[in-house]
C-alpha cells in the first residue's frame, strides 16, 4: 500500500528530542487500517493495524509507561 500521501501525524507528547516517537495514519477511506511507522526513520517501514488490534497496541504502549 502507497502511504507517501496519506496524512501522518505525531502525538503531541512527542518532543524533538526523544527517541521513542512513532506516526500514525487512518488509511480509511482507502481502507479500515491504521499505519503506524517511526517518525525518526520513515522508510524502515510501515505496520498496518485493525482498530482493534491498534487500540491493543496503545493499551500496552501506555501499561509499559507505567511499568
Amino acid at each position: 500500500m502507497d502511504v507517501t500521501r496519506v496524512q501522518w501525524r505525531k502525538s503531541s507528547y512527542s518532543g524533538d528530542t526523544g527517541g521513542d516517537c512513532v506516526e500514525v495514519a487512518n488509511l480509511t477511506p482507502h481502507t479500515a487500517l491504521i499505519a503506524v511507522r517511526d517518525s525518526k526513520n520513515p522508510p524502515a517501514g510501515v505496520l498496518t493495524l485493525t482498530p482493534a488490534a491498534f487500540s491493543a497496541f496503545v493499551r500496552g504502549a501506555v501499561e509499559n509507561a507505567r511499568g
